[in-house]
């Protein structure tokens, strides 16, 4: 999957930070390094799914990250938390 852009919500990154304790950087370097990617939920407009991408942050925290793929190819992040046993498992056998 080809990410052109991350698109950002104030109150989206401000529950990041305050609820999950993800940094902006975080998310970015999960994305931005050839995280799992799996489409979650079919959308509501017409080529826009809601996607997971599991990965890890560069200080080796596992994590799903969730965003809308838009039709320009940029993710809209939704939300985001650690990785439970069954996502560690699956994402082991990338």
């Amino acid at each position: 999957m080809l990410l052109r852009d991350i698109v950002w919500l104030p109150q989206v990154l401000d529950k990041l930070n305050w609820e999950h304790g993800f940094s902006r950087q975080e998310v970015e370097e999960v994305l931005k390094s050839r995280p799992l990617f799996r489409k979650v939920q079919r959308g509501h407009s017409t080529g826009e799914h809601l996607y997971s991408a599991l990965g890890q942050t560069g200080a080796g925290r596992f994590v799903v990250i969730f965003f809308v793929y838009k039709r320009n190819r940029e993710a809209l992040i939704i939300s985001g938390r650690d990785m439970d046993p069954k996502e560690r498992r699956l994402y082991g056998r990338k």
